[in-house]
Parts: structure tokens; C-alpha cells; sequence
């Protein structure tokens, strides 16, 4: 029995040791990753319009699975330089807004129902920011503005827009590529 109670300990101890470092390593990963989300969008920072990342029904796309009937569109956002607005004109397609932290998780996400006379305006910037906006604000004129408070500096937006039908691709494409995403200057 002590040669076999000696083997199960070591045994035990082994499987701790193997699940502390498997969990250790999923919650490293996206700390560690290289090709994550934010990189493959950062190059759209300096773009005033959403950059189409997975065409409706197109198969050129680095995202796994990619819905073919959903335009997907994105802008990457670094609010250190200003508060940045996310506007479009809503239409018969289905459209959606998710925005992401660098880090990676959704903070915010709306459709196209929220839209007031068919506008979608939505402005992203940090708790100084927004203490800055609200500073500057006429008291008998109030901001009509969608404000959200980003719990990151970087991250980025995903553009979402339906196509039902196929005959409806190229028309969803076009909505997601007229999303304007401008970063507003501080001054």
C-alpha cells in the first residue's frame, strides 16, 4: 500500500500541476497574441469610413466562418487623439454596431432600431472626455449625442449589416462601407 499510496500522490500532484498551467495558459493567450483582432483592424485607425473585413457571400475574409448573408465592416478606434463618432443612415437592411476593447469583450453594442430619423450617431471617448463634453455643453441646448464611455483607450468597432437574399449582397456591402467612424478633435 505505500508504493501505491506514493503513486497517487505523485499522480494528484500531476494533475494539479497540469490544470494550473492549462488554465494559466488560456488566460494568458490574449495577452500573448500576436494576430489577435485589434491587429488585423489597426490598419483602418487612420480610415474616416468602415472598412469592409467580410463580404456578403465573398470568401476572402480572415475571420472563421464568415455568415454569408452579413456584411462585416470594422474601424479601429484610439481615443488618446479625440472622442470618436460612429454615424451612418439606416436602411431596409438590418444593421449593427458592437464595439470591442483592444483586450478583447463587447463594452457596447446596438442596431439599427435605436436610429432617430434614420440616423445612427453613436460617440466612443474615455470618462475624461465625456466629463470634458458635458463641461462644454450648452445647458438650454443638451447634446443629442449617444455617448459611451470606452474602457479602453484602443479598440475597435464591428459593423454588421443583413443581406437576406442574394440579390440584397451588394447593397448591404455598400451600407457597411458608408459608415463613417471620424475621430473628433480635442481642442
Amino acid at each position: 500500500m505505500r508504493g501505491f499510496g506514493r503513486f497517487l500522490i505523485t499522480t494528484l500532484c500531476g494533475l494539479v500541476l497540469a490544470v494550473g498551467v492549462h488554465i494559466a495558459s488560456i488566460l494568458a493567450t490574449p495577452h500573448l497574441a500576436e494576430h489577435d483582432a485589434f491587429a488585423k483592424i489597426a490598419p483602418t485607425l487612420t480610415a474616416d469610413k468602415a472598412q469592409i473585413i467580410s463580404a456578403p457571400g465573398g470568401e476572402s475574409t480572415w475571420m472563421p466562418l464568415p455568415d454569408p448573408a452579413i456584411a462585416v465592416a470594422a474601424c479601429a478606434y484610439d481615443l488618446r487623439d479625440g472622442p470618436m463618432r460612429v454615424s451612418t443612415r439606416t436602411g431596409s437592411n438590418l444593421l449593427s454596431f458592437a464595439f470591442h476593447k483592444k483586450s478583447g469583450g463587447v463594452f457596447f453594442a446596438v442596431t439599427d432600431r435605436a436610429a432617430v430619423r434614420g440616423e445612427l450617431e453613436i460617440v466612443a471617448m474615455t470618462a475624461r472626455q465625456l466629463d470634458e463634453a458635458r463641461a462644454a455643453e450648452d445647458e438650454n441646448e443638451p447634446s443629442r449625442d449617444v455617448r459611451i464611455v470606452a474602457p479602453e483607450q484602443e479598440g475597435f468597432v464591428i459593423v454588421r449589416v443583413a443581406a437576406p437574399t442574394a440579390s440584397q449582397r451588394l447593397q448591404a456591402e455598400e451600407v457597411a462601407k458608408a459608415v463613417s467612424c471620424i475621430t473628433e478633435q480635442e481642442g
